[in-house]
């Protein structure tokens, strides 16, 4: 059985069409479980008003309210009521195409530690600024090896018995995938739409954020990072890029110093 938890901080206007994406993909005799965490909107509502859409589709259902924010917290608890042996972790922004819950599903199911996504696809933003970062993002080392998962990322029951509960770490996209090898992850050539936030001010304090999560994890989980065989991108394979595509390295490059000249904290989402 797969479960697919969605932990959702203010994402009223995302979790309608999320869902029924997902309601509208295989396996049949699948649940989800919705995680709204502090939220004050109509995440959990909208999400509840989706019952007969699941129960039609063959999905269960499961829409919890936690009066406390927090990722990780939302996924442990997700985690603690879900009963499939397969488990999916979805972004609530995340639109799935219709085949790809059942091709995870199908490469999950085995005796073996495995790890699975799709194929992400950001799709076209209203902002110039992030269509270029978007566009020259995707080219680089990480977005093209096998199976990042960011947005989305499942793993089979052996695979999850690797670690306990999710820590309380920003990163626990790069947790979970750094705890298997590359031979271990699998991706399936099915899309999924992950957007991308819009504006140059969001995009400096998202990829803030994303450096700050790759730097935890390299202090507090050093040997997992040691794991990482993202390809490093070296000085003519980032000329190249830039001559391929001018403005989109223009944008990459002013938000990466953008980063490095303003400190700041805090959570940002992906979008």
């Amino acid at each position: 059985m797969l479960s697919v938890i969605i932990p959702a901080s203010n994402e009223q206007d995302y979790i309608g069409p999320c869902l029924a994406a997902l309601f509208a993909s295989g396996p049949m005799g699948a649940e989800v479980i919705v995680v709204a965490n502090g939220c004050r909107d109509a995440t959990a509502a909208r999400a509840r008003a989706m019952q007969d859409q699941a129960q039609a589709a063959g999905w269960a259902l499961t829409v919890l309210d936690l009066p406390e924010g927090g990722k990780p917290h939302a996924l442990n608890t997700g985690d603690s009521v879900a009963q499939g042996e397969i488990r999916a972790y979805l972004d609530a922004d995340v639109i799935v195409s219709p085949r790809l819950m059942a091709e995870l599903h199908a490469l999950l199911t085995t005796d073996q530690p495995r790890y699975a996504t799709g194929t992400a696809r950001i799709p076209r933003a209203r902002s110039a600024v992030t269509r270029a970062y978007a566009r020259f993002w995707q080219r680089l080392p990480f977005a093209r090896s096998t199976a990042p998962g960011y947005g989305l990322f499942a793993v089979n029951a052996a695979g999850r018995a690797r670690w306990g509960d999710f820590p309380a770490i920003i990163s626990d996209d790069t947790f979970v995938r750094l705890h298997f090898a590359p031979d271990e992850r699998r991706q399936s050539p099915a899309p999924y739409d992950w957007p991308m936030i819009e504006g140059f001010a969001a995009l400096t304090r998202v990829r803030r954020r994303q450096d700050a999560g790759v730097a935890e994890i390299a202090r507090l989980y050093p040997d997992l990072h040691a794991k990482d065989d993202k390809a490093r991108l070296g000085m003519p394979a980032l000329l190249l890029l830039a001559l391929q595509d001018p403005a989109g390295f223009i944008a990459y490059t002013a938000v990466s110093l953008a980063v490095r000249l303003r400190r700041g904290s805090g959570w940002a989402r992906g979008r």
